[in-house]
């Protein structure tokens, strides 16, 4: 399906995400982004997983479970908005989830395949959704939102932070 952001329901602090994949359809944004990220993954040694560049930063490894867990709560809401369900969704406080994501117990691997995994049943969801799904609306974190948009939110989400790991994590 050929698609492209809709930037009246575009929350504009999401802009800059959106615009790392805003020139593909958002089936091959969701592709397209999580093989650039697992790619880049795939090359890093075990140890670089408890790497974080600053103190207080997260480390590569709860980087990968934040993107996991955004994933997962941006998928929900698509859902949500999708089966035309108006109630208003809170946001979520990310800073409190990457403590607790046990990231550590965890092999850099083992978080790589499950990032593929999720994503795979991300782009089977966004696969189901019409075309009249895509355009539907809900109110997420305050925030007017499109269903076609948060997949969109999702890849270039995933973009962003590909980025920020190339830039400050020396990866």
């Amino acid at each position: 399906m050929n698609t492209t952001p809709d930037s009246a329901t575009l929350p504009s602090f999401y802009s800059g995400y959106v615009a790392h994949v805003a020139h593909l359809s958002i089936a091959d944004a969701l592709k397209w982004s999580n093989e650039q990220l697992l790619k880049t993954l795939r090359t890093l040694p075990e140890e670089k997983g408890t790497y974080a560049y600053a103190p207080g930063k997260w480390t590569v490894k709860e980087v990968i479970c934040h993107l996991m867990d955004a994933e997962r709560i941006f998928a929900y809401r698509a859902l949500r908005f999708a089966r035309n369900d108006n109630t208003e969704l809170p946001g979520f406080d990310e800073t409190s989830y990457a403590p607790e994501s046990n990231a550590h117990a965890r092999t850099l691997s083992q978080l790589i395949e499950e990032a593929k995994r999720l994503r795979a049943t991300t782009i089977d969801l966004f696969n189901s959704f019409t075309p009249d799904m895509l355009k539907r609306t809900g109110v997420a974190n305050n925030n007017l939102v499109s269903v076609l948009n948060i997949g969109y939110i999702i890849a270039g989400h995933e973009m962003h932070h590909l980025s920020v790991m190339k830039s400050r994590y020396g990866i």
